[in-house]
């Protein structure tokens, strides 16, 4: 495993931070192949969060991206962790030079929610979804959008998307 030294646990302040340990990618090969899989402990992040996040290329539409909630329904992994209700309405995001959208979701049979994001640069896109304890899903994207404009996930998406 290796450990991420994106941000301390604490601030001076007391605040806590997240942080994200790497782990294994734990769902089988599909057309896409595996991912990057993280862990943030609940001490870390309020709740116990998993992430997974890995590139799709030339699954996204070249003119128009990640536009709206539609787009990320059918772009998006959540087909990896069971069925799920969307909590609300998807919102734009954006992650280093790329946009795209982000929207939380209930999981049948779990405490937890999840959150799913996508973005795009030009025809290729990274998904990436995040399994949280207990509480709102969409109370974590902040934490999870950090993780994701950190320069090592940047560089990871510069890599898997060959930009």
């Amino acid at each position: 495993m290796l450990k991420s030294s994106e941000a301390p646990r604490a601030t001076a302040s007391g605040e806590v931070r997240p942080v994200w340990t790497e782990t294994n990618w734990p769902f089988g090969i599909d057309p896409w192949g595996k991912g990057k899989a993280f862990r943030c402990k609940a001490e870390d992040c309020g709740s116990e969060v998993q992430l997974y996040v890995r590139a799709k290329l030339g699954f996204c539409n070249c003119a128009t991206g990640v536009a709206n909630d539609g787009d990320l329904e059918q772009m998006g992994d959540l087909a990896l962790i069971g069925k799920t209700t969307p909590v609300g309405a998807g919102r734009e995001i954006v992650v280093g030079p790329m946009r795209g959208r982000s929207r939380a979701y209930r999981v049948d049979g779990r405490s937890g929610g999840a959150l799913s994001l996508a973005f795009n640069q030009r025809c290729d896109m990274v998904a990436a979804t995040a399994l949280t304890g207990p509480g709102a899903p969409a109370s974590l994207e902040p934490a999870v959008l950090a993780f994701l404009n950190s320069d090592r996930m940047l560089k990871w998406a510069e890599i898997a998307l060959g930009l």
